[in-house]
């Protein structure tokens, strides 16, 4: 028999068995006292007192797990009192949610870089049997599962994405392909926090255990390369930057050439064109003041 199959017990009333175990102490008593036999009295009260072993109250959000002589019997999963039998061995398993804060992890990202990461995990027994059968104490068990499954997903994304998809969406929007942006830790915490918990999920399903959310609580570099990637970045931010100036000088010079042809504003030759786009461009994208210089002569002077 699967024990990771999960049944109902047979139980019984317990109020009901209180009366009956009442009636059978004062029958007892009677055998002893009046009747005058003591050890058919005894006998009754000695059972009776026995039985009172096979009570049992179950709480809510609760399940309680019942073995007899070493096979399991069933579990009981509903709230109430109840009375099953006296040689059953009972278990308790909480069906409430719990929250696992997990220590931060230092692991390696995909590009190889040193990171620490930390994640909350919820989840909740599902299976009563499972838990308690298949798994060598299931808490330890998802606590020991919860690390190695974040660890994994870990490993399979860099931090943090390094592509131009937003420079060329800004500018032109049918050159970006958003199908080839990269999933990072960082910018995709929704996806990698559905790739823990469906890992998560896969790992402990045999202890009966599901995961409700799981999410990322800590992301950083490793205090050794902290520095390093912040200078990274920010390197990346100005290449980013000066990017975006260049293409937007470029397509303002693109209009400001179309719009003088287009009206017959002056008529420019080749030379005269490049002289433009060269005044334009480096008005448009020096990162500081420039002094416009008057030509009072001709165009050619």
């Amino acid at each position: 028999m699967k024990t990771n199959i999960e049944k109902d017990a047979s139980k019984f009333n317990g109020g009901f068995f209180i009366l009956l175990d009442l009636f059978l102490i004062a029958l007892g008593i009677l055998l002893i006292t009046v009747f005058k036999i003591p050890i058919l009295g005894i006998i009754i009260l000695a059972g009776t007192l026995f039985s009172f072993t096979g009570f049992a109250i179950v709480y809510p959000n609760e399940s309680m797990v019942l073995i007899f002589l070493g096979t399991f019997t069933g579990v009981i999963r509903e709230s109430g009192f109840f009375w099953v039998n006296p040689f059953t061995q009972k278990i308790r398993v909480s069906l409430r949610v719990h929250n696992f804060h997990s220590d931060k992890i230092k692991v390696n990202d995909k590009e190889g870089n040193p990171i620490e990461i930390a994640a909350v995990i919820s989840w909740k027994v599902f299976n009563s049997a499972a838990a308690t059968f298949d798994v060598e104490k299931y808490e330890s068990f998802v606590s020991i599962q919860s690390e190695t499954a974040i660890r994994t997903i870990a490993t399979r994304y860099p931090y943090d994405s390094h592509h131009d998809d937003d420079l060329l969406m800004t500018i032109e929007p049918e050159a970006a392909h958003p199908a080839n942006t990269t999933i990072s830790l960082r910018e995709n915490s929704d996806t990698i926090a559905q790739e823990i918990r469906q890992e998560l999920s896969d790992r402990l399903e045999i202890a009966g255990v599901e995961i409700l959310e799981a999410r990322i609580s800590h992301l950083a570099y490793s205090p050794e390369i902290a520095q390093a990637m912040l200078r990274r970045q920010q390197a990346q931010a100005i290449i980013m930057a000066r990017k975006k100036i260049v293409v937007g000088a470029v397509t303002m010079v693109e209009m400001a050439l179309n719009y003088l042809d287009k009206n017959d504003v002056v008529k420019l030759d080749d030379e005269k064109k490049a002289q433009m786009v060269n005044n334009l461009l480096v008005t448009l994208t020096s990162d500081r003041e420039t002094q416009p210089v008057i030509n009072t002569g001709s165009l050619y002077s």
